[in-house]
């Protein structure tokens, strides 16, 4: 196995609605037996239209995705947490204080901001499902 990729990942952000769901899709897709994934908010909301929609574009689907936070997670023993907003980072860091767990912080876009018509928002999320694969690929992927 390749030394960067760790036996489990924890994605966080502020909902677990978009940005972790989506990267949770991301990296089981790319390594479905070899690492375990999961992801989870500071708070929950049930996962967005909108990204399960740009991640169907992609062959990807989260729609069945169950929004959880870090207190509803069944096991907190990770190798790598990686953050995607400030808020998740806070409450990753805290809960690591006395882990064995690296923690990385990720701050990606928020797409749920930006306002417009529907392929304007639909373009924030691509942007973000693409930051998002372009950083898991290069993170995760043997070289």
């Amino acid at each position: 196995m390749d030394a960067r990729l760790p036996g489990s990942v924890l994605f966080c952000c502020t909902m677990n609605s978009v940005r972790s769901p989506m990267a949770e899709g991301i990296l089981k897709a790319l390594y479905p037996k070899q690492v375990f994934v999961d992801s989870a908010g500071v708070r929950k909301e049930k996962v967005d239209p909108l990204a399960v929609e740009v991640m169907d574009e992609i062959g990807l689907d989260i729609g069945k995705h169950r929004s959880k936070t870090f207190d509803d997670l069944e096991d907190s023993s990770f190798d790598l947490i990686i953050s995607l907003s400030p808020e998740a980072q806070h409450t990753a860091v805290d809960m690591t204080r006395t882990m064995a767990c690296d923690v990385e912080f990720w701050n990606t876009f928020d797409p749920t901001i930006v306002e417009g018509t529907r392929e304007q928002r639909l373009a924030a999320y691509r942007t973000v499902r693409d930051v998002l694969n372009k950083k898991i690929r290069e993170r995760f992927t043997k070289r």
